[in-house]
């Protein structure tokens, strides 16, 4: 089973960035690979149980769910119901921690997940390079963030 984490540190206060990925709707504004999202329902993007259905910039559509969500701990969790890949059992775990030194904040992100027999490494490499490094390095490149008075 594949565990994939990747972690950092962005340069930005963790109140800011926790306002950037709490809404899990608000990946498309951010991630370099979603053309455009929404969630199922009109519920709120914060509510425990709610479905984004998103499609990606290859046309590709997914569909998650979000499983937790805390902010006095600045976590959250989601699954994957619907995938064009072959991810299964896929669950994703978020959590952000503030770094004083600097006023920055700490960012791990992880999940584990089954794959068809022999294609482990080349899926946990898509998810965490295509999608988790990619979806970094672009957050930490918003003007929200790097503002000195936002």
């Amino acid at each position: 089973m594949p565990h994939v984490v990747r972690s950092t540190i962005i340069d930005a206060q963790v109140d800011r960035l926790w306002a950037v990925l709490r809404d899990f709707n608000g990946h498309d504004r951010w991630h370099p690979i979603v053309a455009r999202s929404h969630i199922e329902r009109a519920q709120p993007s914060d509510r425990v149980g709610c479905v984004r259905r998103f499609v990606l910039r290859d046309g590709s559509e997914l569909r998650e769910q979000l499983l937790t969500l805390s902010d006095l701990e600045m976590t959250f969790s989601y699954c994957l119901l619907d995938t064009p890949i072959p991810l299964f059992n896929y669950v994703a775990h978020v959590r952000l921690l503030p770094v004083t030194d600097g006023n920055r904040s700490f960012w791990h992100w992880e999940s584990r997940f089954t794959t068809p027999p022999g294609r482990e490494a080349e899926l946990a490499r898509i998810v965490g390079d295509e999608v988790y490094t990619n979806g970094i390095e672009a957050v930490r490149l918003l003007p929200e963030l790097t503002r000195e008075d936002a």
